[in-house]
This record gives structure tokens, C-alpha cells and sequence, in this order.
């Protein structure tokens, strides 16, 4: 007979913090809108649920790093370089491509190259022993020059161009109310909270963020799951600068994607990451 009590119990012991935060969330909905009741319009709402999903991203993408206890602050910059790298390679071609390439085609290298800029960072911090935040901070300045040289300092933008792809990912509304950057964001998370919580990639993350000595002697090779966490940080990074850029039909090099980092760092502390590693959930962020 106490077995659902119990169930219960240890429900609201494992989510506390998620739970604390959605309470805060719904509190300061409630009085918000009593003080303006137009927040409460349907336009409003589904345009804040855009942006959530936007910045939940990379978010979601942060939050495997934190749970590692290391720390990504070029996440911003990489945005900035995705983004830019993604307009040009749909208006102008980039690198090896001289004309225009096709979206499959501009979505694969701006991914593989936000993957390997993830690489990057997780090969330095684990081979050479570097500390996240010099690395991601330093990281955080080459990537936005990278940026900036890539679109030769230009505003890259689609104009009233692929509107289809625009409607598709970002600006479209499920059930005429749900913007599909949302969407994306639900499906992302349901993928990363297998990912952390019914994988041993996940597990042994976890383990590795609440102590790396324990986790080595148990024969986890933390330099390979920390590299995975930078790789995947970095990926929905690069991810996210493509929905951005999407959502306002240019970037600037310069600005584009300034200050992401620290709402997404923020998003997965506040959904219950602890910046001591080893804790965290991607229903909170």
C-alpha cells in the first residue's frame, strides 16, 4: 500500500530542483501577466515559445559539458561562425565550392565544422591538460575572428529566400500556435535525455563529473567521454547557429550570436546542472 506514496517520494527527491525552478517559471508567468494581460495573448506566447526553443539548443548542448564539470564559453562565437558559414554557403559557396551549394549539403559541412571545432577543444583540455575556460575562452576570440574573416566583415543573409526551410525549422507553427523551433527543441531533448540517462555514454558522464579519479579507476576512459560531451556541445552549437540565423534572415559577424554562451550556461544551471559536474537533467534545462 506505500509503495505509490513511496514511488512519489522519490519522484519529488530526484526532481527537486527541476520542480523548484518550473515553480519559480509558472509564479512569475502568473504575475506577469496579471500586471499586463496582453502577455498572456496567443501571439506573445508562441513567440516566446520560438525564442525557447532557440536558446534551449544550445542549452541542451552546454549542459553535457557542465555535467562533465568543465565549462564551453565559445559557444557564442561558434554560433557567430555557423551562422555566417551557412548563409554564404547558400548565397555565395564557401571553401572548396565556388557557386551555391544545396541545404543537405550546407547543413553537413557547417555541422562537421562546428563538430571539429568541438574536437578541437575537448583534444586540448584532455592532451594537453589545459583548463576549460582558458581554452573555450580563447576559443571564444578565434572563432569570432574566423567569423568575421569568413564574411569579410559583411551582413550574410537570405532576404526573402528559402522560405519553405524557414517555415520548416524555425518560423512555421504547429497546430497554429506551436513554432516549430520548439518542436525541434522537444525532439532534440527527448534524444539527449536517452542519450544521458538510458546510455552508459550518459552514465559514465556522470560518473566522470561527480569524480574522474573513481571514474578512471573503474575503467571509464574519461578523455574520450569528456571529448564527446565538447563534440556535442559544439554540434548543437553549430545547430543552433543555423536555427538563428534562420529566424532573422542574416548575421552579422561581428554580433551574431555575442553573449549566447552565457544564456545558454545559465539555461543548464538554472535547469539543474551543477557547475560542480555530475549532476543534471535535460528535462530541468
Amino acid at each position: 500500500m506505500n509503495e505509490r506514496p513511496n514511488r512519489l517520494q522519490g519522484f519529488l527527491r530526484e526532481n527537486q530542483k527541476s520542480l523548484g525552478i518550473f515553480a519559480l517559471l509558472a509564479l512569475i508567468f502568473l504575475v506577469t501577466g496579471l500586471v499586463e494581460p496582453a502577455y498572456w495573448g496567443g501571439a506573445n506566447l508562441t513567440n516566446m515559445l520560438r525564442y525557447v526553443g532557440l536558446y534551449g539548443i544550445i542549452a541542451i548542448g552546454v549542459a553535457f559539458v557542465i555535467i562533465t564539470g568543465g565549462i564551453d564559453l565559445s559557444i557564442g562565437a561558434v554560433i557567430g561562425l555557423s551562422g555566417v558559414s551557412f548563409a554564404m554557403l547558400l548565397r555565395d559557396g564557401w571553401l572548396f565550392f565556388a557557386d551555391p551549394v544545396s541545404v543537405p549539403v550546407a547543413f553537413l559541412v557547417v555541422l562537421l565544422m562546428s563538430s571539429l571545432v568541438g574536437l578541437a577543444n575537448g583534444l586540448l583540455i584532455t592532451k594537453l591538460r589545459l583548463q576549460p575556460f582558458l581554452v573555450t575562452l580563447c576559443g571564444l576570440f578565434i572563432y569570432r575572428g574566423l567569423a568575421r574573416g569568413v564574411g569579410r566583415d559583411k551582413t550574410r543573409g537570405f532576404a526573402n529566400e528559402f522560405e519553405d526551410l524557414k517555415q520548416g525549422m524555425v518560423k512555421g507553427e504547429l497546430f497554429g500556435f506551436v513554432p516549430m523551433s520548439f518542436v525541434v527543441l522537444i525532439l532534440i531533448g527527448v534524444v539527449a535525455a536517452v542519450v544521458l540517462n538510458k546510455m552508459t555514454f550518459g552514465r559514465y558522464l556522470q560518473a566522470m563529473g561527480r569524480n574522474k579519479e573513481a571514474a578512471r579507476f573503474s575503467g571509464i576512459k574519461n578523455d574520450r567521454m569528456e571529448i564527446g560531451a565538447y563534440v556535442i556541445c559544439s554540434l548543437l552549437a553549430g545547430f543552433g547557429g543555423i536555427m538563428f540565423v534562420l529566424d532573422g534572415n542574416s548575421a552579422v559577424p561581428s554580433k551574431f550570436g555575442n553573449f549566447f554562451e552565457l544564456y545558454a550556461i545559465a539555461g543548464a544551471v538554472l535547469g539543474g546542472c551543477s557547475l560542480r559536474g555530475g549532476e543534471g537533467k535535460i528535462a530541468g534545462v
